[in-house]
């Protein structure tokens, strides 16, 4: 259980780096999200847990 906090206080560090740091690029990636196609961020969102998944698999394993 104290991995899965440990990885949920890495991804906010990491979000919230970007929008610390890159607070314009941020907002207009925002302003343009609902311009993008549904099957498109359903695609990205599937590609990251792909990617997610296998980082962790390497890893642990």
């Amino acid at each position: 259980m104290s991995d899965l906090w440990a990885a949920l206080g890495l991804m906010l560090v990491l979000e919230g780096a970007m929008y610390a740091l890159f607070p314009d690029q941020m907002i207009e990636m925002l302003r343009k999200m609902p311009q993008v196609p549904p099957a498109m961020l359903r695609a990205a969102g599937l590609m990251a847990i792909a990617v997610g998944w296998l980082v962790v698999w390497l890893v642990r394993s």
